[in-house]
């Protein structure tokens, strides 16, 4: 099926490719369906897009490659929910908040998506009793060095 995109313009996708967020996402709980589509040739960023509105699309990253030793528990509600029956099916996201320069942008650490790769079910997950910020510095120690 053919999607108009927010930053790629009208582009196909195929139905295996959508992911199902059953009660959308938080402040947008009527989109249910998105795609990951590459930002980058290198991977690294994606854009979560809505399948049904264009102008619904979030700049998303793998928070391991940022920071890697980012660690978090899924409630047992939420494995059930999504279907998980082992960890290496789980794919995490982390939606951006892009600045200028990019360097400036962050992540929001609290609330990961959670994406089982075997069925495409997907939440995010808010986390609680965490240090984990809605607007972690994506280049956090890239600025503490250079400041050293």
């Amino acid at each position: 099926m053919n999607i108009q995109t927010k930053y790629h313009g009208e582009i196909t996708v195929h139905k295996d490719d959508i992911l199902y967020f059953e009660k959308g996402l938080p402040g947008f709980p009527n989109e249910t369906q998105f795609v990951l589509i590459p930002l980058t040739d290198d991977g690294l960023f994606q854009v979560l897009q809505s399948t049904v509105n264009e102008e619904i699309g979030f700049i998303t990253t793998d928070p391991f490659f940022f920071k890697p030793d980012y660690d978090f528990e899924i409630d047992d509600a939420t494995v059930e929910g999504l279907g998980i029956e082992h960890e290496k099916d789980v794919t995490v996201a982390v939606i951006l908040t892009p600045q200028e320069p990019f360097n400036q942008s962050t992540a929001n650490l609290q609330a990961p998506l959670v994406i089982n790769k075997t069925n495409n079910k997907a939440r995010q997950v808010i986390l609680n009793n965490t240090n984990y910020l809605t607007k972690h510095p994506l280049f956090a120690e890239e600025s503490v060095s250079a400041k050293g």
